[in-house]
């Protein structure tokens, strides 16, 4: 194939980079950077659970995902403004909740609630997957930070959790789509993969003809290589081995 609009192998990566303790105030947070896309993740911890869990000792994990307006080209409204949430950013924000809860033993966080604000600051494709793996990295010092106040005797998370994006360019499987290669894709696919591998959701979809079984695993394999890149990524940047 030609060589993508990024001069990346078909293989690689875009650069990663996570920066912890970036908002004064919350808990956690992250600022993750996967090329040309920022997203600012924040964990809030709240002594409280939603109703339908009142009473039941474990605790809850939720998210909320937004753009700025000038995370893209051209500027967007901003949803508040219209006073209703796009399917889009409801779709993604229980992408991101349903990921996480995946990783986490909630009895043992007791009644509480941790939110995670993903908030993207630039947008160059791949804003959910960089979501996810941002969050967990607020998760882990957000709890991190529970421990150290007292507020919880072990830690909650069970494992690593990431996400990344593939897709068909020019026939061929590539890993890490940015918008440039998103937009003219054949298929693209997000997987989102925990550090023992489970797989935890998996979107993917043809955007002209259907794509083979053979491509599927091609894009899967590609994924899993992708993940153990963040997830060594997380580990360094919360301090783990």
């Amino acid at each position: 194939m030609s060589i993508r609009p990024s001069g990346r192998a078909a293989a690689a990566l875009r650069p990663i980079s996570l920066e912890i303790g970036v908002s004064r105030h919350a808990e956690g947070s992250c600022l993750i950077r996967m090329g040309g896309t920022e997203v600012l993740c924040t964990a809030s911890v709240e002594a409280k659970v939603p109703p339908f869990l009142r009473g039941k000792g474990e605790g809850w994990v939720t998210a909320e995902y937004g753009m700025l307006p000038r995370a893209t080209h051209t500027r967007g409204e901003r949803e508040a403004a219209r006073g209703k949430q796009s399917g889009r950013t409801q779709e993604i924000q229980r992408l991101i909740g349903r990921s996480l809860r995946a990783v986490v033993d909630r009895k043992a966080m007791g009644e509480m609630t941790i939110t995670l604000d993903c908030d993207v600051l630039n947008a160059d494709g791949g804003t959910r997957c960089a979501a996810i793996s941002g969050a967990w990295v607020a998760l882990h010092l957000a709890f991190r930070h529970c421990m150290a106040q007292n507020i919880l005797g072990s830690m909650p998370l069970l494992d690593q959790v990431a996400a990344v994006s593939c897709g068909i360019l020019q026939g061929e499987p590539v890993l890490d789509l940015d918008y440039a290669e998103d937009s003219t894709a054949q298929a693209d696919a997000n997987f989102v993969i925990t550090g023992r591998g489970g797989l935890v959701e998996v979107q993917a979809t043809a955007e002209a003809a259907p794509f083979s079984e053979a491509d599927f695993q091609a894009l899967l394999a590609l994924a899993r290589q992708g993940i153990a890149e963040i997830l060594a990524a997380q580990r360094r940047a919360v301090g783990i081995g």
